[in-house]
């Protein structure tokens, strides 16, 4: 008998990771972008996002975000409820708090972390986040290209009730981050990127961004872990130049502050060849220049802790900013990538999307129409081409 204990006993240990004391993790991120000529403007009203998180917890918290904001930004009342796949509240609205209290005021340039709120969530389960704000908010530190439905209401607070929405859009307005509190093993990937890991032109409402894809895997494979995904891509990002979004080098500090970040994926650079050869695009910089911005990023991010794992840049012959120049700044940064032994781990994305017949150009069936961004299944193809040992 006491052998057949001890058996069932190395059994249970093997069967499941030990727990240890909860820590907190990255499962949702949206990078925070300067307002632009057609950024919204909010006033008396509730705003109702969904968002898909990569790894479950047994708490979670909200940040908020007034980081591009020009006068403090009023929160009358923020609620959290689970959502279903269609993005629907599946469950009672829980009022959210920020040191203790129903309402917060961010200070210009700041964001806000909330309160932890016990609520279990499930690997790629949804919230539902409704946040009210009572006052002018002038134009909204926002994440663009949110590729998902947000509900815009009436006047009013609606923060615990379902409203008519008075209008919807596509961005992320004043939410910066979930994070999870979870007692298992549990890391997080953060991505820097631009327009391709943010989804653009995949479809809506739909999880089809690459790090979407590589968040399913990662909960299929590690099924008793956690495996977070924050992606901090921004459409039109650049890793030496602001432009869409500050600089990946101007950035990294603010939006890698990301707890249980423990391995960066970099795929950045085909705006600074692209964008830089348009007229006051600045210039198309030289290999040379774009491979110093990538060994400061290693450097800052190993300073950090995190393992850096680099991404070749993506075939763009078609794209409207397309030159030759461009390109063959491309093709050497994609040698020292792959060659060069700065990064912990390479994923060869350029190999995934070349065309054998023209590597200059994405095989068409993976292009959304532009030459430069995926559809569907080029965004899967990326995802699946990660591999998963470089997380170790």
């Amino acid at each position: 008998m006491k052998r057949l204990l001890t058996a069932l006993a190395l059994l249970a240990l093997t069967a499941t990771p030990a727990l240890g004391a909860p820590k907190w993790i990255g499962s949702w991120s949206a990078a925070p972008q300067p307002p632009g000529p057609a950024s919204k403007a909010f006033s008396n009203q509730t705003i109702r996002q969904v968002v898909r998180l990569s790894a479950r917890g047994d708490r979670i918290r909200i940040r908020l975000t007034n980081e591009y904001g020009t006068k403090p930004l009023a929160v009358g009342a923020v609620t959290v409820s689970l959502a279903g796949a269609d993005g629907k509240a599946a469950g009672a609205a829980i009022p959210v708090t920020f040191g203790g209290q129903a309402s917060g005021l961010i200070p210009t340039g700041a964001p806000l972390l909330s309160d932890p709120v016990a609520l279990k969530v499930a690997d790629l389960g949804s919230l539902s986040i409704s946040l009210y704000l009572p006052g002018e908010t002038g134009p909204c530190t926002c994440h663009s290209t949110g590729i998902q439905t947000a509900f815009i209401s009436q006047p009013g607070d609606f923060t615990k009730a379902d409203f008519p929405a008075k209008e919807t859009f596509t961005a992320r307005a004043f939410l910066s981050a979930v994070e999870v509190e979870t007692a298992r093993p549990a890391k997080t990937v953060v991505v820097m990127g631009d327009s391709i890991s943010d989804g653009f032109r995949s479809t809506a409402d739909a999880n089809h961004r690459w790090p979407d894809r590589l968040a399913e895997r990662l909960a299929a494979a590690h099924p008793k872990e956690a495996w977070g995904v924050s992606n901090l891509g921004i459409s039109g990002n650049r890793v030496l130049s602001n432009g869409a979004g500050e600089s990946v080098l101007t950035r990294f500090d603010r939006d890698l502050s990301i707890p249980g970040a423990a391995y960066l994926i970099v795929f950045e650079g085909v705006n600074d060849v692209g964008q830089g050869s348009r007229p006051n695009g600045g210039g198309i910089p030289s290999a040379e220049a774009m491979i110093a911005g990538y060994r400061q990023v290693i450097e800052r991010a190993h300073a950090k802790g995190l393992k850096v794992i680099g991404a070749t840049i993506a075939p763009y012959e078609g794209a409207g900013y397309y030159t030759a120049e461009g390109n063959a700044v491309r093709e050497k940064v994609n040698a020292w990538i792959r060659t060069g032994k700065a990064f912990d781990g390479v994923i060869d994305f350029d190999a995934v999307w070349k065309d054998p017949a023209r590597p200059t150009k994405i095989r068409a069936e993976l292009q959304a129409g532009d030459w430069l961004h995926g559809n569907d299944a080029g965004y899967k193809a990326f995802g699946d081409a990660v591999d998963l040992k470089l997380f170790k």
